[in-house]
């Protein structure tokens, strides 16, 4: 909490109490119930707020999944490692680029060209 420690809390506690006295503690602490309580009331609107603006659409979403604390690097990365699988990255990224270019263009891979040509760099005349 805040980065203190329970002991320190208790210590700020009991300084607090020493300063502000016995008579002025009731009132203190009367206004601190009525701001907690302010505070959880206005967190409560919030969120009935947001979830009305979202729409029933998003009422069934499950949010922890899409927390990003949960992701593990270490765990991510071993995973990718000992994955037996044949990878989406087998072809080159020329052929990979060639392909690419060739559907944006409407023609076929084997007319798209040098690019297309396994083992060799793409080459655009234009661009010289």
């Amino acid at each position: 909490m805040f980065g203190i420690n329970g002991w320190e809390f208790v210590i700020i506690v009991v300084i607090a109490m020493l300063v502000i006295g016995p008579e002025r503690l009731p009132t203190y602490a009367e206004q601190l119930g009525a701001m907690v309580r302010r505070g959880r009331d206005l967190l409560q609107n919030a969120k009935a707020r947001v979830d009305d603006e979202l729409g029933p659409e998003f009422s069934d979403v499950d949010w922890s999944k899409l927390d990003p604390r949960q992701y593990d690097p270490r765990k991510i990365v071993r995973d990718a490692l000992m994955d037996d699988s044949p990878s989406a990255y087998t072809r080159s990224a020329a052929a990979q680029a060639a392909d690419g270019a060739a559907a944006r263009n409407g023609m076929s891979a084997t007319s798209a060209g040098p690019a297309a040509e396994p083992g060799k760099a793409p080459y655009d005349d234009e661009a010289t």
